[in-house]
């Protein structure tokens, strides 16, 4: 919280910073003309111009804090500070009442992520217990669902493999969150750097099968869910395993003969993961 308030209170440089380091000359480079045929300096831009376009920027960057400030206050305090007139609070106060307000921010984002995952898990629950009672929805001892859409003949993976796999994952309510299908190609990763859902879901599939997984927040990212997803989520993935891949067990000139594999993705990886 303090990073995000400090990063919306300097926000409003921003724009100046950004026309300083495009205008700034690296003094080793030479000119583009001789200077006798120097171009003719470019015609000021309009102060009315730039100004909206400065106005744009800071509101945009305090839109969160549309509910929290005084926009004629804080234009007066603005106005004050860029004279170097006397504001309405010293720097002491100024630092007291960023202090109360960060606190406050936090002690409310704490309080909408209880209300949001007390509903997500209330939902859950119940979509669950819905969907338990579908024709073709099997459910583990853990509490994962699935649904075989189409099996294949393959080997089924172990919980060290690496496995490559499309899929498509959404929320219960079908709000899309993430997919391969849109990158344009598979993923690839480690059973076991992913979340508990998916490690115990592709366990129970050959390559070449389909399965529809319905997985609990429990087993899915819980209360840290990536912000998307929201906390305390059931999830829902559509997952086809493509193959299975064991670098470590294939035999030398094999390897040497297959391009390097790309760095694998983490389409479900554990809270903390970056995707």
């Amino acid at each position: 919280m303090t990073s995000f308030v400090q990063k919306t209170l300097v926000a409003a440089l921003a724009a100046s910073f950004a026309i300083g380091s495009a205008v700034a000359a690296d003094p080793a480079a030479k000119p583009a003309v001789a200077p006798a045929t120097a171009a003719k300096p470019a015609v000021p831009l309009d102060k009315n111009k730039v100004s909206t376009m400065v106005g744009m920027d800071i509101g945009r960057s305090l839109a969160q804090l549309k509910d929290d400030i005084d926009v004629k206050v804080m234009e007066q305090a603005l106005e004050a500070t860029m004279k170097g007139e006397k504001t309405a609070l010293t720097q002491e106060e100024a630092l007291q009442v960023r202090q109360e307000f960060m606190q406050q921010m936090q002690a409310k984002r704490v309080a909408e992520q209880k209300v949001a995952a007390d509903k997500n898990k209330a939902d859950g629950t119940k979509f669950l217990a819905d969907n338990k009672a579908k024709p073709g929805v099997k459910t583990t001892a853990s509490g994962l669902q699935y649904l075989v859409e189409k099996e294949g003949t393959g080997a089924k993976p172990k919980a060290t493999d690496t496995v490559k796999v499309n899929y498509l994952g959404t929320k219960i309510d079908g709000e899309k969150f993430d997919s391969s299908y849109d990158r344009g190609q598979p993923a690839t990763f480690p059973l076991n750097g992913v979340i508990k859902g998916w490690s115990e879901g592709l366990q129970l599939m050959t390559v070449g099968s389909k399965y529809k997984l319905f997985v609990p927040a429990d087993l899915a990212y819980g209360e840290n869910a990536p912000g998307p997803i929201g906390p305390n989520a059931t999830l829902v993935f559509e997952v086809e395993l493509l193959g299975i891949e064991n670098p470590a067990e294939k035999p030398a000139a094999e390897a040497a003969a297959k391009p390097a594999a790309k760095a694998p993705a983490k389409p479900a990886a554990k809270a903390g993961d970056k995707k």
